[in-house]
């Protein structure tokens, strides 16, 4: 009993000690790559100018640009998602309801699991916010082109509604994160680093892709307010 009690103690002493020397070597690295961080903040721009606008007389033109800025950028990250850098795909951070579960649990005994990349609760709340972005969208176009009537327009109301609350309670989880973890979440999503370990960094961080992304709102946006060029008619009936 005496040689495997040793035998433990030694072996978590060991544990305790690579794991404080993993902490000790942690610094800045490069995790939300610029693709990431652009959609990120352009989503939030769109979502929030869409709902500013939905009620205001002479802003649809704004609002429905804004909803096809948010289905363009939808289609972007879904591709990213699979094709992107390693903290962007899905595969890296989408997970099931157990994980969730421990992560929770950790988060009330004060003693929050680590992700680099993102946690599980941030991750359900991503994938929950890419879903809501397609149902919305999509019931925006159906409303716009007079399909389904007013139960439609009412479906596309109590959708964006529940995005908004969904935005908000995100919003508090990152806060709450930011608290918890101590570190600065918001400043990691405009910056693109966190606290981890050298060889975790993302290998690039895909600056041209970043800029082509804006480029192409910003050219959306432009032929919009260009007298609705011939292929706009999809968009503008």
């Amino acid at each position: 009993m005496k040689t495997l009690s040793r035998t433990h103690t030694v072996t978590d002493t060991d544990t305790a000690t690579a794991s404080a020397a993993r902490a000790s070597d942690s610094q800045r690295i490069l995790v939300w790559d610029a693709p990431v961080r652009v959609f990120h903040w352009l989503m939030a721009l769109s979502f929030a100018g869409a709902w500013l606008s939905a009620e205001q007389d002479g802003w649809e033109g704004v609002h429905v640009t804004l909803g096809y800025t948010m289905a363009g950028l939808l289609a972007f990250r879904l591709l990213w998602g699979v094709f992107g850098t390693r903290y962007a795909r899905f595969a890296d951070f989408v997970r099931g309801p157990a994980r969730i579960a421990r992560y929770l649990g950790s988060l009330a005994r004060g003693r929050p699991e680590h992700y680099t990349g993102h946690n599980p609760a941030g991750a359900a709340a991503v994938v929950a916010l890419l879903a809501l972005t397609a149902v919305v969208t999509a019931s925006g176009w159906a409303a716009w082109h007079e399909i389904g009537g007013e139960a439609i327009e009412e479906l596309h109301e109590g959708l964006a509604g529940a995005m908004l609350g969904l935005v908000f309670i995100h919003i508090a989880g990152v806060l709450a994160g930011s608290r918890l973890h101590r570190e600065n979440l918001v400043a990691a999503m405009i910056g693109g680093r966190k606290q981890g370990q050298p060889e975790d960094a993302a290998r690039r961080p895909w600056r041209g892709v970043a800029a082509a992304i804006l480029l192409a709102v910003l050219a959306f946006w432009w032929l919009q307010w260009q007298g609705a060029p011939a292929w706009t008619k999809l968009i503008w009936p």
